[in-house]
């Protein structure tokens, strides 16, 4: 009956957008979709602050338009990264994304770390990681900037950028609509409506989409063999169920000027994540990620951690204003400013097990503003832009835990339970069975109650922690370059100036089960209690960012292009407590900027049907920052010391004929931790970069042909590639990926010269088992879990346009 209720919102929400639409077809920008395989489309970018043939810009950057992403079939951030070279994206959950360029990774969830990576949503910086995720829908284009580039994306452009550019409205009256349903209750549905006069013009725009988990999760389920520890009945794990609105209003008071006001509401209530164990097997089951979990939670939840299940409730706020107006035939004026709001609590099992052990939550909450003035010139031969922006952000990042103290002390792998361990081991036959017995048993569910001599089946235990950051920047930039001939010389320069604060709060009780030992006061977690103190720490900084660029036109079609510049990683001001015999203190690490000098060059071109670039990069890193979880939960950062980063991308696409277009790409990156910062670091060296596989790859062919009578087919198979992955740092043949091959399809049939539309769908069509991760909290309490990635999904879709 779920599914149904699900189809029919579908339905109604697409119905309800087009209905008030008149028989006029939606505009839509589709300059470098593979469908238009008879015409050399030039692909038009505004990664450098301007609107350029994508040939012409001297630095790595690779453009889909919303269209290229309909017809390949992809609609998250980490399908899309499958066609972009150097740019890995994962998706864990949209709590929890992880975006990775040229092998640096960007998905710290604590309020105190910088992000790396830029993600910019209407030219908005949105990069706080829990902040971060947003559904792909109604979008003009995707521009992905690798390398630093300061002057263009300041804010936290360590290594690039990603920039996302909704569909803005038009004139033209009309709407879109379209409803697909595939395997495991799978159904989504998207709507707009366009339209206005010559001055005022509109565009609303919704999705909504739902599925059932992939992972089959047994935990307290009817019908099932769960041995659970608390008797919750879960959700099967990693499902879908999200929603999207956005509204937009262009105005156009003058001839050339644009006053744009877009405003975007996305909430998710997805099912938990499936973090399953590598050591400890469902009942009746086994350890492989690809088999069914047993993920069981806290009796507790609701009241500990904020939600009666494993699962997450996020909500994201955004609104933006960008003004665009002539002041000369050679100036103009820019200015965007923007706020965002995200509050988004994630309940998970970090065990991964149907015992009641590391039952977590993340609650993160913060606000972004943020506001950019640029004056342009573009005198012919000079052109450049100077401006400023002011950026604020201020956030939060609760971690609540809860446990069974019984099952805690006999699992946890620290020396200090071993007295209580070894007390209860002869009631399981020795300590080895303690925690599991030597067929599955889950042993430990029963310690609680030897330990109270039976007056207790569970003796609850919960904690939290709160680290918080309050972070303001202030930046001056320039930016010209001059245009010699077939040569074009750019520099530009940003000088940015920092506010950081952090703040720390922890709320560690004392162990019941030590306390009756003679032992108050023992935590059950590594963190030291704050006494209800809440540790501020602040700091300021500052730093110049440049940038070099070249570009020379070989031919009207083929450019060479080179570039030097330098990103930047803030310091973190990491906060925690410690004890002392007058009480606990801020325990405060002082971890200096990571920097990097960024070198690449390459050749572009586009001719006869043929668009491609090929590039290189080296990339030197100091200071190279790296996260680890410690048996708190807390995600602590390392100055790892030294790095280096070689790479080769290659993308390329070729118009066979009006009917047929193939495409491809290809990266290769050779990314390591070199000489550590001191001799307490050690362990990374020589350590491959997480996330970042050395070889990726992908391709397609794009077939579309018109049968006539206003009849077409089209055909989309693709293939993407990627080789080892290690999820962790240091490496770790528990926490890797040996690499894996997708194959995804998409075809279908249209009417009425393209404005219905009739397609089938599948990804991961072979039904390959791959990890989108592994290691995670679990691994820091002797648990490595483990993230099975999609099955084979398919389906069917319904487009219509008017």
């Amino acid at each position: 009956m779920r599914t149904i209720s699900h189809l029919a919102i579908a339905i109604s929400l697409t119905a309800g957008l087009s209905a008030t639409a008149q028989a006029q077809s939606a505009a839509t920008l589709d300059a470098d979709q593979p469908g238009n395989a008879g015409v050399n489309d030039e692909i038009v970018v505004t990664a450098q602050k301007r609107a350029e043939s994508i040939t012409d810009v001297p630095l790595t950057v690779t453009a889909l338009s919303g269209e290229s992403l309909a017809r390949i079939g992809v609609d998250e951030f980490d399908e899309v990264a499958a066609y972009i070279p150097g740019l890995i994206v994962q998706e864990q959950s949209p709590n929890n994304p992880g975006f990775v360029i040229r092998g640096i990774t960007s998905d710290s969830g604590s309020a105190q770390i910088a992000p790396r990576v830029s993600i910019y949503y209407n030219g908005v910086d949105v990069s706080r990681s829990r902040g971060s995720y947003f559904d792909l829908f109604d979008i003009e284009r995707i521009e992905v900037v690798k390398g630093p580039q300061a002057t263009l994306f300041g804010t936290a452009s360590t290594i690039g950028a990603i920039s996302v550019i909704t569909a803005r409205p038009t004139s033209d009256e009309s709407a879109f609509g379209q409803v697909s349903y595939g395997n495991l209750g799978a159904v989504q549905a998207t709507g707009v409506i366009n339209g206005g006069s010559e001055k005022v013009q509109g565009r609303l725009a919704a999705t909504y989409k739902y599925r059932d988990g992939y992972v089959r999760n047994i935990a307290g389920q009817p019908g099932t063999v769960s041995a659970q520890q608390v008797g919750v009945v879960q959700d099967d794990l990693n499902g879908v169920d999200q929603l999207g609105v956005r509204g937009s209003l262009r105005l156009r008071p003058t001839e050339d000027g644009i006053i744009d006001f877009v405003f975007t509401y996305e909430q998710q209530r997805n099912p938990g994540t499936a973090f399953k164990s590598g050591t400890i097997a469902p009942t009746g089951g086994d350890t492989s990620p690809y088999s069914f979990a047993e993920l069981g939670g806290s009796p507790f939840s609701e009241a500990v951690l904020g939600l009666p299940k494993l699962g997450l409730n996020r909500e994201v706020y955004d609104a933006n204003v960008s003004i665009e107006f002539p002041m000369s035939d050679d100036w103009s004026l820019n200015s965007i400013t923007g706020y965002r709001k995200f509050d988004s609590l994630e309940v998970f099992d970090a065990d991964g097990s149907g015992l009641f052990f590391l039952e977590f939550a993340e609650d993160s909450k913060g606000e972004q503003m943020s506001h950019e003035t640029r004056i342009n010139y573009d005198g012919g031969n000079l052109r450049g832009f100077a401006g400023f922006n002011i950026f604020h952000e201020e956030g939060t990042q609760g971690v609540p835990f809860s446990t069974d103290e019984g099952t805690y002390i006999a699992c946890a792998p620290f020396p200090a339970f071993n007295p209580v361990r070894q007390a209860v081991a002869p009631a399981f036959g020795g300590l080895d069975n303690v925690c599991i017995g030597p067929n599955g048993e889950f042993n430990a569910a029963a310690v609680s109650g030897l330990l109270t001599q039976g007056a207790a089946a569970i003796i609850p235990y919960a904690s939290e922690f709160v680290n918080g950051g309050k972070n303001s920047s202030y930046s001056l930039f320039a930016d010209a370059t001059a245009v010699l001939g077939n040569l074009e010389l750019t520099a530009g320069l940003r000088y940015l100036y920092e506010e950081r604060l952090s703040t720390y709060f922890s709320n560690q009780p004392g162990s019941q089960v030590f306390a009756g030992l003679g032992a108050p006061g023992v935590a059950l977690l590594g963190s030291v209690d704050t006494a209800g103190q809440t540790f501020r720490v602040s700091d300021d900084y500052d730093a110049f960012l440049p940038r070099f660029n070249a570009l020379y036109r070989i031919s009207p079609d083929v450019n060479l292009y080179g570039t030097i510049s330098k990103g930047r990683r803030s310091p973190v001001l990491q906060l925690g407590a410690r004890s002392t015999a007058s009480g606990p203190v801020a325990n405060v690490t002082r971890i200096a900027e990571e920097t990097v000098w960024n070198y690449e060059g390459g050749i572009k071109g586009s001719f006869d049907g043929f668009t491609g670039s090929l590039g290189a990069f080296y990339q030197d890193y100091n200071n190279f920052q790296v996260s680890l979880i410690d048996d708190a939960g807390n995600a602590q950062n390392f100055n790892a010391g030294q790095a280096q980063n070689f790479g080769i991308e290659v993308e390329g696409s070729y118009a066979v004929s009006r009917d047929l277009r193939i495409f491809a790409n290809y990266a290769y990156i050779d990314a390591k931790i070199g000489e550590p910062a001191d001799t307490s670091v050690t362990q990374f060296v020589d350590s491959r970069f997480r996330l970042t596989p050395e070889h990726s790859a992908s391709g397609g062919i794009d077939f579309d042909k018109d049968l006539g009578g206003g009849i077409g087919i089209f055909l989309t198979p693709t293939v993407t590639f990627q080789s080892r992955v290690y999820f962790e740092v240091p490496n770790s043949p528990l926490t890797t990926e040996d690499g894996y091959t997708l194959v995804n399809l998409r075809g279908g049939v249209s009417f009425d010269d393209g404005r219905y539309e009739i397609a089938g769908f599948a990804r991961n069509l072979l039904d390959e088992d791959y990890l989108i991760d592994a290691g995670n909290t679990g691994g820091s309490f002797g648990t490595t879990t483990y993230i099975a990635g999609e099955p084979r999904l398919y389906g069917v879709q319904l487009s219509a346009r008017f």
